[in-house]
């Protein structure tokens, strides 16, 4: 489903500032718009920063650091007397990590580069092929962010890596938390049926990511939307991983089969909404299953809108997350800001229980609470990632061109460093806290 439709069940101003997180996505100035020709300067900016008294990186110590990137470049639209649309995009990103490096240890604070991010063309069929719907056929090819669903298995190529780990091997250049860069290296897109009705499309990708091993993949969707909501199914087929970064795990990657079946709507019940997803991965060391189911309701008559969100997802031992990502928010795909991010567990080996709650007192502030209840199912040859955390954030569209998003988050996992988890300095409540601004254009 496309940012723009998830943005009809909130408020435009907040969905700007979820697009902008979630996406990626550099902001459009249209600086010409003449016949069927339209031509963007494309440009975004999210700086960040953030504290964690706690380390996960094997120190008793905590992390003080630093991120921030700008994508800029242009886009444009053609159109082709009355034959569909072309476009394309060409943007760079630059990003850097100052300070200490990240609390898990991945970046030490010398990170920075400029790369070329987005570099992609594609063709829309408009009202060309009536049997098809407006849009039924949509082909793209390049370096572009490509996304299944809401992201369970596949969000974006946003793993950012940097030089604390593998002597800098899998360094991408600064924004860890930020996921600076989120495009696949090469991809080939075709979507057929538009939004509506019974619509699919088929897709290969290849990562450049040394962190996903350079992982190459195929994936076909039929999906079918009506008023109530979608029901899809999709295969994933891997077809290659680099030896020389594949760990001995993400080896299984060449060759695997993934099949999931998903849905989300609000099943016809007005300020409802309804979301599970169910995958298999059938890889060389034995099937692994993910999961989750969430059910969520708004109470429009209420003042500030309450919306109130419950999820339980269970990933089994060896599930491999593969490209998974933030998607429609806070909690999905990465359950937890210091969990997710920092300690554990990364979307493998855990059941998790998380309850949301978030308020409007203005059109343009959202005011969230997240609380996640993590158990490790198999902990005889595993670290105990089990724990809890309560992360509560603020997201405020101060105008078009400037987003603030405070968050703090309160973490006590089960175990620590010197009993079989992850966190420095004892099992106690880690405080952790973070400042991103977003200004877009």
């Amino acid at each position: 489903m496309h940012q723009e439709r998830r943005c009809l069940s909130i408020s435009k101003a907040v969905c700007l500032a979820v697009a902008a997180l979630a996406a990626g996505q550099s902001q459009a100035y249209e600086f010409y718009n003449q016949g069927e020709t339209k031509l963007n300067a494309d440009f975004l900016a999210v700086y960040g920063w953030f504290n964690s008294r706690k380390s996960y990186d094997g120190s008793s110590g905590g992390a003080s650091w630093r991120e921030g990137f700008a994508k800029y470049g242009v886009s444009a639209e053609q159109g082709l007397a009355g034959n569909g649309k072309a476009y394309g995009a060409l943007n760079w990103v630059s990003s850097g990590t100052w300070g200490e490096g990240d609390a898990a240890g991945l970046s030490d604070g010398s990170e920075r580069t400029t790369k070329i991010e987005d570099a992609y063309l594609g063709w829309r069929s408009g009202n060309l092929l009536p049997a098809l719907g407006e849009d039924g056929l949509d082909i793209s090819f390049g370096r572009q962010v490509v996304t299944i669903g809401d992201g369970f298995i596949i969000n974006d190529d946003g793993l950012n890596f940097g030089k604390g780990v593998a002597d800098g091997e899998l360094n991408r250049g600064g924004g860890y938390y930020l996921a600076a860069r989120r495009a696949f290296d090469q991809t080939a897109v075709v979507r057929i049926g538009g939004q509506e009705g019974l619509h699919g499309d088929m897709m290969w990708l290849k990562s450049d990511n040394r962190a996903q091993a350079k992982t190459e993949l195929a994936a076909a969707t039929l999906a079918y939307t009506a008023e109530p909501g979608t029901l899809a199914m999709t295969y994933i087929h891997g077809l290659d991983v680099d030896d020389a970064y594949a760990s001995e795990f993400q080896q299984q990657r060449d060759g695997m089969d993934i099949y999931s079946l998903r849905g989300a709507g609000n099943a016809g019940i007005e300020n409802a909404n309804f979301a599970f997803e169910y995958a298999w991965q059938d890889k060389d060391a034995g099937a692994e299953k993910a999961w989750y189911a969430e059910a969520g309701y708004t109470f429009a008559d209420i003042a500030w809108s309450p919306n109130l969100t419950y999820r339980y997802s269970r990933y089994s031992e060896g599930w491999d997350s593969m490209f998974n990502g933030f998607n429609r928010g806070y909690g999905t795909w990465f359950q937890g800001e210091v969990a997710a991010n920092y300690a554990g567990p990364f979307n493998s080996n855990t059941a998790i229980h998380h309850v949301g709650f978030k308020v409007n007192p203005l059109e343009t502030l959202t005011l969230g609470a997240l609380y996640f209840d993590f158990d490790t199912l198999d902990t005889r040859d595993n670290l105990n990632m089990g724990g809890r955390e309560l992360d509560l954030y603020a997201e405020w569209v101060v105008s078009d061109n400037l987003i603030i998003n405070p968050l703090i988050g309160l973490y006590q996992p089960d175990k620590s460093l010197d009993n079989g988890g992850l966190q420095g300095g004892g099992n106690g409540t880690n405080v952790y806290s973070q400042l991103v601004v977003v200004v877009p254009f």
